[in-house]
């Protein structure tokens, strides 16, 4: 098989093409990565709330 030559603009195109591939695949892992945090920040919110608001109301409705 003989291999096709690729002008200077198609390789360009391909070039371009990659690139911008690549960027949009960084974007989407950042964005990931952020709503990770976040979700692992709301988990965390809702456990303490979770956790400390029963004792707040059982200190009150103890009388200590």
């Amino acid at each position: 098989m003989a291999k096709q030559k690729v002008s200077a603009k198609q390789r360009q195109a391909r070039l371009e093409a990659a690139q911008k591939r690549e960027e949009a695949a960084r974007i989407k892992r950042e964005r990931q990565q952020r709503m990770k945090r976040i979700g692992i920040v709301v988990v965390c919110v809702v456990l303490v709330l979770a956790l400390g608001l029963p004792t707040v109301a059982l200190s009150f409705l103890g009388g200590a």
